[in-house]
Parts: structure tokens; C-alpha cells; sequence
């Protein structure tokens, strides 16, 4: 249904775009700096659920509607900017609660794996850029003349997801790898506590105050 020029294409645009770091690797990153792999790769779960989340609503319609409405794009991005400040205020807040010897511990209940999926999901769907490029650009490489486009861009959709899931994982871990190097000091795990709380709420900020690219 989807021709594999158009595949391809889009593949090369998502690819462009994914490379250059945005909201979610540096929320992703933040959170791994914070709390560890566990956390980071649950993060990177709920990103990737909430950016086919805005696929999905593109495909109905409602994407376009967001990106169009300066309105409605602005209570998005603002809504997210929110959210993350809040998520590394609370961060910076527990950052001396963060012990070597927690590093071995077990791991938590799935509550607060579901919770921290939630967490991701809420920064991918109300992420600028994600609402931007499927608004704006999956549209342009749907083909009109074969018809069914709704499960055209909800195929095309799975490109950039599927890119976004192992670069967002790889960053991830690096950031995770890092963290075990600091959990030798429980100063100096503290100390990346308290640096990835600090960049999530540096990330909200910087995305309430970007403006759109119109």
C-alpha cells in the first residue's frame, strides 16, 4: 500500500530529524542520570507509545488540528513543559536519597515501572517536535491515489518509532552506564542526581519558551 520510494523517504526524513537530539532523549537521559537503567529504559517505553500516540491521532485527523490551532499547540507544549519540570524538581528534591548500595538492590514493584512508562508517555505525546513532524510531515508521504491513508501514515508511522525506540534505548544506556561509574561515590551519585533533575527542569523550560516553526 505504502510505495517503497515514499518507505524509503520518509525513512531518510525521520532518520535527519531522530538524530538530532530533542525532548525525549534529553528527558530519557535526565531520567537515567537520576534514577538508573531500569528507570530509563521504561521511560524510553512510554516515549515510544506516546509518539505513536500522536501518530494515531494524526492519521484521524486531530494532528493536524493541533498543529494548525496556535492555540491548542501552545496548551500542548506547555502542558509537557509543565510536567517535566515538575518530574525534575522531584528528582532534584530526592537526589540525596540516592545510595551506592541502592544500585543492587531489587527492583521495584510494577507499579512504579507502569507509573514511569506513564511518565514517558505523557513527555512523547505532548512532545513540540513529535506533534510538528507527524502534523506537518507524515502527511506529505502518504500516496492520495492509493487510497486508505489513515493505515498508510499508521504504517509509515512505525519508521520513525521504530528509529526513535533504538537510539532512544542507546542513549539510555550510555547515560545509565555513566551513573554506575558515579554510584562508586554516594556524593558523586547524589551529585548526578541532583545534574539529571536539574536538566529535565532545564528541558521543560526550554521547551515552554521555544516557539513554533511556522
Amino acid at each position: 500500500m505504502v510505495s517503497t520510494d515514499r518507505f524509503l523517504a520518509f525513512a531518510a526524513m525521520s532518520l535527519l530529524v531522530i538524530v538530532i537530539p530533542g525532548p525525549s532523549v534529553l528527558f530519557v537521559i535526565g531520567r537515567a542520570l537520576a534514577h538508573g537503567r531500569r528507570t530509563a529504559m521504561a521511560t524510553v517505553l512510554g516515549n515510544v507509545i506516546g509518539s505513536y500516540a500522536l501518530v494515531v491521532a494524526v492519521a484521524l485527523g486531530i494532528g493536524a488540528l493541533v498543529e494548525r490551532s496556535v492555540t491548542i499547540f501552545l496548551a500542548v507544549k506547555l502542558a509537557g513543559a509543565a510536567y517535566l519540570v515538575f518530574l525534575g524538581v522531584q528528582a532534584f528534591r530526592h537526589r540525596k536519597d540516592m545510595r551506592a548500595s541502592a544500585m543492587a538492590a531489587p527492583a521495584g514493584p510494577a507499579r512504579g515501572d507502569l507509573r514511569t512508562v506513564g511518565d514517558g508517555f505523557v513527555v512523547g505525546i505532548t512532545n513540540p517536535k513529535g506533534v510538528v513532524f507527524f502534523a506537518a510531515v507524515l502527511p506529505q508521504f502518504v500516496d492520495h491515489s492509493a487510497g486508505h491513508l489513515p493505515v498508510q501514515m499508521l504504517l509509515l508511522g512505525l519508521v520513525p518509532i521504530a528509529i526513535g525506540l533504538v537510539t532512544d534505548t542507546l542513549w539510555g544506556l550510555g547515560a545509565a552506564a555513566a551513573r554506575t561509574w558515579f554510584a562508586r561515590s554516594e556524593r558523586r551519585l547524589s551529585a548526578v542526581g541532583g545534574a539529571g533533575g536539574c536538566a529535565m527542569i532545564g528541558l521543560g523550560v526550554t521547551v515552554a519558551v521555544t516557539g513554533r516553526a511556522d
